[in-house]
């Protein structure tokens, strides 16, 4: 199912690197969502889209965004990362590949010819408004591109 903005975000609930359980529906309501796809722990582009996003949390805070990051890695190498980088917002494991599907993010093959992956997550940004209305859409084919930051952040923006 491809998703359109003003459609409903696909609920979901996964574990954080804390083994906390967290819902998207619980932030109905409350906050808006910046759900950020990314396909592997460690990699250059990768680390570089969760650093800037670590980096300009105070706008996204200031925005009344959550801001949450979900690639397919098990928690316990997501929890890694976060203790390496200092990431000052939850990242998420879809390791049993629901989530990701839903949202149209997924590489049913990644890198082939290379590397063969099977079931990646997609480079992708959502913005999901506090009523659980997609309001921003981005998935990106090319993973070495980042989503565009400002574009969320307007968006976001919007939501005020």
């Amino acid at each position: 199912m491809l998703l359109k903005l003003g459609d409903v975000a696909p609920n979901f609930t996964l574990k954080d690197t804390n083994n906390e359980s967290v819902t998207l529906s619980d932030f109905k309501g409350k906050s808006n969502v910046v759900l950020l796809f990314f396909p592997a722990v460690g990699t250059g582009v990768c680390e570089k889209e969760l650093c800037s996003t670590r980096d300009s949390m105070k706008d996204y805070e200031g925005l009344n965004a959550q801001v949450f990051a979900v690639s397919v890695d098990s928690p316990f190498s997501q929890k890694l990362w976060v203790d390496k980088h200092r990431f000052n917002f939850p990242l998420l494991s879809d390791f049993n590949k629901e989530v990701a599907p839903a949202y149209g993010a997924f590489y049913d093959l990644w890198l082939p010819g290379k590397w063969d992956l099977k079931g990646v997550a997609k480079r992708a940004a959502f913005v999901i408004d506090k009523n659980g209305f997609l309001r921003y859409i981005e998935v990106l084919e090319n993973a070495g591109e980042e989503p565009n930051y400002n574009a969320i952040q307007e968006t976001l923006k919007t939501l005020l």
